[in-house]
């Protein structure tokens, strides 16, 4: 029997997609550095353009250290219900060319064009056909990745940025991967890249070297999983329509403490919360506090309020209303705290149609 025909994957990137939308739709903000965020104390960077980051500013980071790096970065509060209609309309883009979409974010996409509804030749034609829309109808530019799977496009995506395209063929992944950073594979982070670094394994070329057994005896079915990385073998197909249910952040305190003295940790938690659920078109209608007690025992309460909440500080708001429907009790103690934002519905969907009472249950 014959192998399979290699897939055809690509993976669409906006560029700098919040700061980028702002720069369209105000033409004084062109050229200048531009930061998507709340000013304030607490407020975290949602984007930065491409004039902000070369002052190091970035994603995620805190708006005061943004401030401190560029202090004549503008400042503009994020408008989501104007990302989201921007992030339709680049998938409707993506859907004259195929049905089989897997939304990442509002930013971001798989697409598997191993057969493509527009009869180009290619899937490098594919994708530079979906950038020129993407620029001639929104006014927007987008980098893409081509490869024989989701693992390789996305790495490739990243390649030529801003507003450019790399291409990864079956028979150049072994050449591509192999001089990479072995942080480049997903779910190398910090501990697990000083992990293999205490094996001597600094690029993806070091981690194949290393035998199937030798990585399952260190990292268990993740040791596997990296084998199989680190020659380019990634199965996951292309899913469309995958719905976000939930999103959360939790963290377990060194020592136990009293409710009163959770405040900081649940507005920690909120702001990566709040992060993570901006990359999804779908909107949380249901915050949810989670508190686990010295003695391991789980509290969670939850609210539904009439509308979504709109921004980082209704979030906290809302996770610091629930903690003091919480008993005041100071002998006990807290071990854990978890904020997390669930019921995700569409954007067109009615609040009202979504909401539903309080709910506490203790175990």
């Amino acid at each position: 029997m014959s192998e399979p025909a290699p897939r055809k994957i690509v993976h669409v990137d906006m560029d700098a997609f919040y700061a980028s939308v702002e720069q369209r739709d105000d033409p004084g903000l062109r050229g200048r550095p531009v930061v998507v965020a709340w000013k304030g104390r607490r407020s975290v960077v949602c984007a930065a353009s491409y004039e902000a980051r070369t002052f190091g500013i970035r994603s995620a980071m805190p708006a005061l250290r943004a401030e401190r790096l560029c202090p004549d970065a503008v400042f503009v509060p994020p408008d989501f219900v104007r990302y989201r209609a921007v992030s339709k309309a680049t998938r409707e883009i993506f859907a004259r060319h195929t049905a089989l979409i897997e939304p990442l974010s509002l930013d971001e996409a798989y697409l598997d064009v191993t057969v493509n509804h527009s009869g180009l030749p290619s899937a490098t034609a594919v994708a530079t056909a979906i950038r020129d829309a993407i620029r001639d109808e929104l006014q927007l530019t987008a980098s893409a990745g081509i490869a024989p799977n989701k693992f390789i496009a996305k790495i490739a995506s990243d390649w030529r940025k801003p507003d450019g395209q790399f291409v990864v063929r079956p028979r150049e992944v072994d050449a591509f991967l192999a001089p990479l950073p072995v942080a480049k594979i997903p779910g190398v982070g910090k501990v697990m890249n000083g992990k293999l670094g205490a094996l001597g394994v600094a690029t993806v070329g070091d981690l194949r070297a290393l035998a199937l057994p030798t990585l399952e005896a260190r990292f268990g079915r993740y040791g596997r999983r990296l084998h199989e990385l680190a020659r380019g073998i990634d199965d996951h197909p292309v899913v469309p329509d995958r719905p976000v249910m939930s999103v959360s952040a939790e963290d377990t305190f060194r020592d136990d403490l009293p409710l009163a003295e959770t405040e900081a940790a649940i507005r920690s938690l909120a702001e990566k919360t709040w992060a993570a659920s901006l990359k999804t078109p779908r909107v949380p209608r249901t915050v949810v506090l989670k508190l686990k007690t010295a003695d391991f025992r789980i509290l969670t309460r939850s609210h539904t309020p009439s509308q979504p909440p709109a921004s980082c500080a209704e979030l906290t708001d809302i996770a610091l209303g629930l903690r003091d429907k919480l008993p005041a009790d100071p002998a006990i103690r807290y071990r854990l705290v978890g904020v997390g934002l669930s019921n995700f519905g569409d954007p067109e969907a009615s609040a009202s149609a979504l909401s539903q009472p309080d709910l506490f249950a203790g175990a």
